[in-house]
């Protein structure tokens, strides 16, 4: 098992210094998958169905492409590869969206959809958010496939592609898709590092709950000087509000 370890990281080392990944990137970025854009809706569907989805293909991995249970809202890929079923089962999470690529705002000549070099950092939309990790993750697997001829353990990968818009749907699908997505582990390659020269690897994830706090007592305005003490002031509620949601930690 060592050396055929050992012979994937010099594979992939080698595969990396060949320029193969950045190839690979630079061809994802090349899609304008803004997700913030509705005329981009073509593109969102495209980067699955002709990069992603024969990339996995060539990894053994069966794919299949859902639909949003959301109106107008992107789809997304599921794909599987099952070697197994005794042995553990990993699902890869990713997605294939951007943020607005603000094509004027790049200094330098630079465009957001082409990966440029500059020293020993690569620039371009989607190559930190998530274009480069799920294209690592998936260049990693095909390395191991390389030395080994398998993984180990079963994969499982989702991608979707409204991530920068709240992932539209997405709860929805996981919760009517639980029993075709279960894992043993999941890895979601998409967070913030804390070194740009060294890995990050965080066991966990603080979660976000988005929703409106709003006070309505009463109609018209009440002077603080007549009415002040004698009516709730709705600032006073809302504060208090907040402040008991969370400690002073």
């Amino acid at each position: 098992m060592s050396e055929s370890r050992n012979a994937a990281i010099a594979a992939a080392a080698a595969w990396f210094d060949a320029g193969a990944l950045l190839a690979d990137l630079r061809r994802r970025v090349g899609i304008r998958t803004e997700s913030q854009s509705p005329e981009r809706a073509a593109d969102l569907a495209r980067y699955l169905t002709e990069e992603i989805g024969p990339a996995v293909e060539r990894l053994g991995f069966r794919q299949t492409f859902w639909d949003n249970p959301v109106a107008g809202a992107p789809p997304m890929l599921f794909a599987e590869r099952s070697e197994d079923p005794s042995l553990p089962t990993v699902l890869i999470y990713g997605h294939g969206d951007v943020v607005a690529g603000h094509d004027s705002q790049w200094t330098g000549g630079r465009s957001p959809w082409d990966v440029v070099e500059a020293g020993d950092r690569w620039y371009g939309r989607g190559t930190a958010d998530n274009k480069g990790q799920h294209t690592i993750n998936l260049a990693a697997l095909g390395q191991v496939l390389a030395a080994r001829g398998r993984l180990g353990f079963n994969a499982k990968l989702l991608l979707e592609m409204g991530e920068e818009v709240g992932s539209p749907g997405l709860r929805r699908t996981c919760a009517a898709r639980a029993e075709v997505l279960r894992a043993d582990v999941l890895i979601a390659s998409d967070g913030p590092r804390l070194r740009s020269d060294r890995p990050t690897l965080f066991l966990g994830s603080r979660g976000a709950f988005n929703f409106d706090l709003a006070v309505d007592l009463r109609e018209g305005a009440h002077h603080s000087g007549n009415w002040g003490g004698l009516l709730m002031n709705p600032g006073v509620v809302l504060a208090s509000a907040i402040a008991s949601m969370i400690d002073a930690r």
